[in-house]
């Protein structure tokens, strides 16, 4: 291993100077300085780099993806990445806390010296979604008409670029779809399962029949019964899933939520094991993103209630609307609707168990 030939000291490496010399505080320029700013600035700068960090692992495991063929040995590098990543979240997260010890009054005491400045204008954090997959045809109606307000040409640009290249959930859609968990040797796992899933529907339409207290919550339990039927049914036609797709029940291909939905059954495979880590993982990056979007809705409420934005937003009524609304992994999480008991499941014969032990191909 080579070794530096110039001494490397810790300020200069980490370029403290820049760093600690990058706290400005707005309200100085107006008067006293507000004593919160600071806290304010640099839980801000923290969120930043964060961000930045977040985003380097995220763009390797989009490189990943954008193969052709995606090893075991690469997946392993993956898992790892994005459990890096949902470390990051929960740190960024917890951090809400520390900006919680600021109260509504030390808040207003420097917040509006803050106007147009919002975090909605965060460059890395719209790049982070959009690498996500949050394009702009997925996001709340607002967000589609002022997504790019405020910005430089060079950022619109940036993000604009951005939106045409494939995002981790086009990349890991087609990845899904690729996996020939399908079909092999003669087994035919879809015709098992459709009748495992029929005998157990109709088992649970026989509890509503017995169980339900009255003739109105009778009704209503066995439209929602319906309901759960007609997306069982969706998996088995892709006419009716491509129809379900285009309402938005729907967002992974139908051979992507087939693949996807095999995995998770066989989750114990060795084979399948790599795989339902990484559908596991974007699970709960989906997850720590929709709490972080909760508790910073939370925050804002709590700090100006119903106030507007510094950025012109609805403040809290906007970010509680996109908690729920700009979430990219939803398949998977809905995806335990369709899950067997492994009791159920139909069992894997022995010459594609002994297949599922040693090596997976696209």
């Amino acid at each position: 291993m080579k070794r530096n030939t110039m001494p490397v000291y810790y300020g200069d490496y980490l370029q403290l100077d820049k760093i600690l010399g990058a706290q400005s505080l707005q309200s100085e320029k107006y008067g006293a300085a507000a004593h919160d700013e600071m806290l304010f600035i640099i839980v801000h700068q923290v969120y930043e780099l964060w961000f930045k960090q977040v985003l380097h692992e995220l763009n390797a495991v989009i490189d990943t993806f954008s193969q052709d063929k995606v090893k075991d040995e690469q997946l392993i590098e993956v898992v790892h990445r994005l459990h890096r990543i949902i470390q990051i979240q929960q740190l960024m997260n917890d951090q809400i806390s520390v900006m919680e010890t600021m109260t509504p009054q030390d808040f207003m005491s420097f917040r509006d010296y803050l106007v147009p400045a919002s975090g909605f204008q965060s460059i890395q954090f719209k790049r982070l979604e959009i690498s996500l997959g949050l394009k702009r045809e997925f996001r709340i109606d607002f967000d589609k008409q002022s997504f790019y307000n405020r910005l430089t040409d060079q950022d619109r640009a940036l993000l604009e670029a951005l939106e045409s290249k494939d995002s981790l959930f086009e990349l890991i859609d087609r990845w899904l779809s690729r996996l020939p968990l399908l079909k092999k040797d003669e087994f035919t796992f879809w015709q098992h399962y459709q009748e495992t899933a029929e005998a157990l529907l109709l088992q649970d339409k026989a509890t509503i029949e017995s169980t339900a207290p009255d003739e109105a919550s009778r009704r209503q339990e066995l439209h929602d019964w319906q309901t759960t039927r007609d997306n069982f049914a969706a998996l088995f036609d892709n006419q009716k899933y491509n129809a379900l797709r285009e309402k938005g029940t729907f967002r992974l291909s139908h051979d992507g939520m087939l693949a996807a939905l095999f995995i998770k059954q066989y989750s114990q495979e060795p084979i399948f094991n790599l795989p339902f880590q990484v559908i596991t993982a974007l699970t709960e990056i989906d997850e720590k993103l929709t709490i972080w979007r909760y508790r910073h809705a939370m925050m804002v409420q709590r700090m100006i209630g119903s106030k507007i934005g510094t950025g012109g937003s609805s403040g809290h009524h906007y970010l509680k609307r996109t908690t729920e609304s700009n979430r990219i992994f939803t398949d998977f999480f809905n995806m335990a609707s369709f899950l067997l008991p492994k009791a159920s499941l139909p069992p894997l014969p022995e010459n594609i168990r002994k297949y599922c032990g040693f090596y997976l191909s696209e």
